[in-house]
């Protein structure tokens, strides 16, 4: 029977007539259609077979099979394929040229075979499985990562098991890269579930390292753990060894240990100059547990040997946390209230600390006071602290705090546009027990109030012919948000120099909070008589299917009504600005500018250009007048530049430059050059940096990734190039 049309549906339903007594199941309906909707195939639905030298397509289930010829059978499931078969299921395809596949069980039979499973690829012979327990074996076999034929590496096994999604194992394999056998593995096993266990190795030359080899090898355990054993050596530093666990996410919470020794041939000396131990060691821990939806569990504690193994080994940490913090805490939150009881030790000597043995905090969320239009808020704690210098335990002071503040807020909206929030408040703080500090054991006490009241409104325009292919524009709208924040805190009781300084103002070139609770140097409050002005803008338009801001521009300004000595009465104008000319064309800006003095003291500005995926270009400009509490020559100068060209498929590069214009070198530069290997990628990087003291520093990296399990994400190393050293 020869059937013509697209495609030729078979329902076969149960008839009582033919199926007989004693049958177990319905046959099952099979979709069967030819490859091509113009295509004719024969069809014999009695005998049950079909052919087409152009393909019959078969479909059941999710599952779908396709080849030249197929014979079937209805009631058990069971097709047997031949001339250019092809079965898909999930994210699988198995080719070959023979192949026995039952839709009602799953089982697979196929002589020869090709698969693909996701970023794996597979060949052998003699494939055998089934979808009840999902293993599939196979002899004589390889599996790969590289798609093309024959494939640039491989592993060439006696047998295979694959686990659809899983896993894939090899047992007796040998790898090869190209033609060349280069390991030999008894047993392997590469996990399939986005999980995937691979080995990273980093060669590379340091100046301060000499030659090294930095080695680690991620390896699940399940679906949510992962250990990572490093094994290190550097030519003049010694070996180094280290094992990092992360769990989770459980719902007993994720988190993360890290540990790592070495003998350090060089280990210089700390910031006092006295000589580091060459035994140098670090332990970290981390771990957060959301018990309930409102009560969750945080600790940290990381201890390090010496204040320099972190900046020495491992660059990238350093530079993220220059000093680590260790604690533990447990919140509960309520609707309207929040506990958390803090507990912070030092565990590093070389760290100057506030301990908090412990800190209860209560915490009352804005909440509304009956049928009254007041808003109710407070913050109360109680907190055992000592404070303790870097180094030395002989000058340390502590106390029992006990401080709580409560506040009234009274918002209306007026006129239908006007935002008015006044508001009235006050605190008490208590020190007892005080030790090392002042008159001893005497108690000290402060009662602080506070009142002020905020003003804000949004006014907005829009012109919506507005049109420019150029600018990218389809439509504008133009939103301003004025705010005034006048705060008013008259002198404490007790002045702040007469307290002790657990909590305290470090310099910074940013604006502080003016108002409470979100002032939270308790022991450091002092009268306030300040106007906060405030003005953001926003210009935006249709960009891409959405509103996107081609204008965020932000403006502070604190006038001192009454300023304390050492104080301006006019702080700086704080501004930061966003400007998006184009979706590849961005402007950003941070300027503060003291306007008693008629100089800026803060200015950073950056331009990105990315107008496609072959090249783009970031500079910038920092400026700094004076480091906040560094006096004079603190500041600094300094220009950048970061360069991307994608020469062609297989290569790239990428420059970065940090240029310091007060000194007049090159701060810091990187060199990158990036080669696609098909399946793999491999990036060769070289550094150059230069400190204060005009010592120079040589790095030499070499990166190599299988591009199916990568050890970082796609452009990882565009904002931090150090990445590809493995520091």
């Amino acid at each position: 029977m020869r059937h013509a049309g697209g495609w030729f549906l078979l329902l076969w339903t149960l008839a009582a007539a033919w199926v007989g007594p004693g049958r177990a199941a319905e046959p099952l309906e099979l979709e069967v259609r030819a490859r091509s909707d113009q295509a004719e195939f024969e069809l014999d639905a009695t005998a049950g077979w079909a052919r087409d030298p152009a393909g019959i397509v078969v479909r059941y289930g999710g599952v779908e099979l396709s080849a030249r010829e197929i014979r079937f059978d209805r009631a058990s499931g069971r097709v047997e394929a031949s001339g250019e078969v092809w079965l898909r299921r999930g994210s699988g395809v198995w080719t070959g040229e023979r192949l026995v596949y039952n839709f009602r069980t799953g089982e697979i039979e196929v002589g020869k075979f090709r698969a693909g499973m996701g970023v794996l690829f597979a060949a052998g012979e003699g494939l055998r499985g089934s979808l009840t327990n999902r293993v599939h074996s196979a002899t004589n076999a390889f599996v790969t990562t590289d798609d093309h034929a024959p494939p640039g590496q491989r592993v060439r096994a006696r047998s295979l098991t694959l686990v659809p999604d899983e896993y894939a194992e090899v047992r007796g394999a040998t790898f090869y890269l190209g033609s060349v056998p280069l390991l030999y593995f008894p047993r392997y096993r590469q996990r399939l579930d986005g999980q995937a266990n691979r080995l990273q190795v980093r060669p590379g030359y340091r100046s301060r390292y000499g030659a090294y080899l930095l080695g680690s090898y991620v390896q699940p355990l399940g679906s949510n753990v992962t250990v990572t054993p490093h094994l290190d050596w550097r030519h003049k530093r010694g070996p180094g060894a280290g094992l990092d666990v992360a769990w989770g996410p459980f719902p007993w919470g994720q988190g993360a240990a890290v540990g790592y020794i070495t003998h350090d041939d060089r280990p210089g000396v700390d910031s006092r100059g006295q000589p580091i131990d060459p035994d140098r060691s670090r332990i970290w821990f981390e771990h957060a547990a959301f018990i309930r939806t409102n009560l969750a569990v945080r600790a940290s504690v990381k201890y390090q040997s010496d204040e320099s193994i972190v900046r020495d080994f491992f660059e990238d940490e350093y530079r993220r946390e220059g000093q680590p913090d260790t604690f533990g805490e447990v919140q509960r939150q309520w609707p309207h209230w929040s506990l958390a009881v803090l507990a912070r030790p030092r565990i590093n000597e070389f760290y100057q600390t506030v301990e908090r043995l412990p800190e209860v905090r209560l915490t009352g969320l804005p909440q509304k006071l009956g049928p009254l239009p007041l808003y109710y808020q407070s913050e109360s704690s109680v907190a055992h602290l000592r404070f303790q210098y870097a180094y030395d335990t002989n000058t340390a002071f502590s106390a029992l705090r006990s401080d709580t503040f409560h506040q009234l807020t009274l918002p209306q909206t007026l006129f239908g546009w006007l935002n008015v929030t006044p508001r009235v408040g006050g605190r008490f703080t208590h020190y007892a027990n005080v030790r090392d500090w002042g008159p001893q054991g005497a108690d000290h006490e402060r009662w602080v109030f506070n009142t002020g009241a905020e003003l804000s409104t949004r006014l907005s325009r829009s012109w919506d012919d507005v049109r420019s292919g150029w600018l990218d524009l389809d439509g504008l709208r133009h939103i301003v948000e004025p705010s005034v924040n006048y705060v008013f805190v008259p002198d404490p009781s007790t002045p702040p120099v007469e307290l002790p300084p657990f909590d305290f103002l470090a310099p910074t070139y940013r604006l502080l909070p003016v108002e409470y609770p979100q002032f939270n140097a308790i022991d450091a409050i002092d009268s306030q008589n300040v106007i906060r002005w405030g003005l953001r803008q926003r210009l935006q338009t249709h960009r891409g299917g959405s509103v996107a801001d081609v204008v965020a521009w932000s403006l502070l300004l604190d006038w001192r009504l009454d300023p304390r000595p050492g104080q301006n009465r006019l702080s700086d104008l704080y501004s930061e600005l966003d400007w998006r000319l184009r979706s590849w064309l961005v402007l950003n800006s941070e300027v503060r500018y003291d306007p008693e003095e008629g100089r800026l003291n803060l200015a950073g500005h950056t331009l990105t250009i990315e107008p496609n995926d072959r090249w783009g270009w970031g500079v910038g400009h920092r400026y700094v007048r004076e480091w906040p509490g560094g006096g004079p020559g603190s500041g600094y100068e300094l220009l950048t530049s970061n360069f991307y060209f994608k020469l062609s498929e297989n290569w790239a590069f990428r420059f970065w430059h940090y240029y310091d214009l007060d000194r007049s070198i090159l701060q810091e530069q990187y060199y990158t050059i990036y080669r696609d290997f098909r399946s793999w990628s491999g990036a060769l990087i070289f550094r150059v940096t230069e400190d204060v003291r005009g010592e120079r520093d040589y790095t030499l990296g070499v990166g190599v990734s299988l591009k199916a399990f990568p050890s970082r994400g796609l452009g990882s190393d565009r904002n931090v190039p150090r990445y590809l050293l493995g520091g």
